[in-house]
Formats: structure tokens, C-alpha cells, sequence
């Protein structure tokens, strides 16, 4: 069973929960956004394997997760990069947003969410098909025009935090 972190609006941990019904009962969780950008200043956009639980085949950032009991979100956003896109990196921490937002499905995404950004060095890119349908490399303009024409396509987070002022330096 998989399960996630309930905090409340600082971080601070209130329980743990199994994620599903977190996801049910819209309740505040942690969560990680990590974004890998290449020296051409592009995000590596993931499109969400078909099979995903909520929003599946929509585009998002590099990798987005949530920490497990005991793990430090750094630690969660390296695991999850590893295992969705099959590479490594070196994030830092740039910034957090929350944020809740419903879905078609029932479910709710109510999130602490600690954003990451990397630099790419050009290693091999190996998805995980059971997380990632497709990738591909995304300049901030060509992203913010795809998003205004088809935004239902797009992470809402994704959406959300690349607005953010702490992200304008990296992307």
C-alpha cells in the first residue's frame, strides 16, 4: 500500500495516509515537482503513461511524486526521476507552491509541492512506460504557447508553477 505524507499549510507533518484516499478526501499532502533543463534553457516535458490513476496521457514536468514516510523530499524527487525517467541528476531546491485542484475522476490534488530544478549533462533518457508515454524537450515560450491553445493537455501544477517567480531563472 502507498501511502503519503498529510502536512499542514507549513510542511509540518500531520499523519500519514494511504494515497488514494488522500487523493479522495482532497487532504493537504507533500508532494516533489522536479524539472530537468538543458543548457538551451528547455524543460524535459513528460507525457503521463495512459495507465496513471489521474491524469493519464496529459503533459507534465520531468517528475512529480510524493515523498514516502521517513524520506526527504530531495531524496523522493532523485528516486522518482530515477524510476520515471530512467536517468539521475543533481536538484536543488528552488521554491514550493500549494495548491488544490479537482479532477474529472473524483480525485483531488491538494499539495505541498517542493519544486526542483536540475541541469541536464546529456546522460541517456530510459522512461519507464508504465510512467512515461513520451518525452520531449520544451523551450519556456513554446510551452506557455501550447498551454494557452490546448490547456487541458497540461499538469495543472505544471501549469502553476512554471508561472512562479522563483522558476524564471531556470525556465
Amino acid at each position: 500500500m502507498e501511502t503519503v505524507v498529510l502536512v499542514d499549510n507549513h510542511d509540518l507533518k500531520c499523519g500519514v495516509l494511504e494515497k488514494l484516499a488522500a487523493h479522495e478526501q482532497g487532504l493537504l499532502h507533500r508532494a516533489v515537482s522536479g524539472f530537468v533543463i538543458n543548457e538551451k534553457k528547455e524543460m524535459l516535458l513528460q507525457q503521463r503513461a495512459l495507465c496513471k490513476y489521474h491524469t493519464p496521457g496529459i503533459c507534465s514536468n520531468t517528475v512529480c511524486s510524493h515523498p514516502r514516510e521517513g524520506e526527504s523530499v530531495l531524496a523522493a524527487v532523485t528516486r522518482r526521476l530515477s524510476e520515471e525517467m530512467g536517468m539521475t541528476a543533481n536538484f536543488k531546491e528552488v521554491g514550493h507552491i500549494i495548491y488544490k485542484v479537482s479532477f474529472s475522476n473524483g480525485l483531488i490534488e491538494h499539495e505541498y509541492d517542493h519544486v526542483f530544478v536540475a541541469k541536464y549533462d546529456g546522460q541517456d533518457i530510459n522512461p519507464n512506460p508504465e510512467e512515461v508515454a513520451s518525452y520531449r524537450w520544451i523551450s519556456r515560450n513554446d510551452l506557455i504557447s501550447e498551454i494557452k491553445q490546448y490547456p487541458e493537455k497540461f499538469s495543472p501544477w505544471m501549469q502553476l508553477i512554471i508561472q512562479q517567480d522563483f522558476m524564471k531563472e531556470y525556465f
